[in-house]
């Protein structure tokens, strides 16, 4: 069962994981609607080996990832794929 209402509005808490240092490389990412794919999101990516912070923009469908070095856009497209959603490209 979802927790995403029709609105669109989601229960799940979803504070974005915040670094100060690290490269950070702007994703653009189909399908996210709610504070429920926020948090799948962060949750995933944040997983990965490297990555120190996930920023997710709903509004404007962009995934910052700050990691400690170089990311690898094929891994982070795979996982944001296994997770529901598309990563399009790097943003301009």
């Amino acid at each position: 069962m979802s927790c995403c209402a029709p609105d669109g509005s989601c229960s799940t808490n979803t504070a974005a994981t915040e670094a100060t240092e690290g490269t950070t490389t702007v994703y653009n990412v189909s399908g996210m609607t709610c504070g429920h794919c926020k948090a799948t999101l962060t949750k995933e990516i944040g997983a990965l080996n490297g990555v120190l912070a996930v920023v997710v923009d709903l509004e404007s469908g962009q995934v910052a990832v700050t990691s400690s070095g170089e990311p690898d856009d094929a891994l982070l497209a795979k996982v944001v794929d296994d997770a529901g959603y598309e990563l399009t490209g790097r943003a301009a």
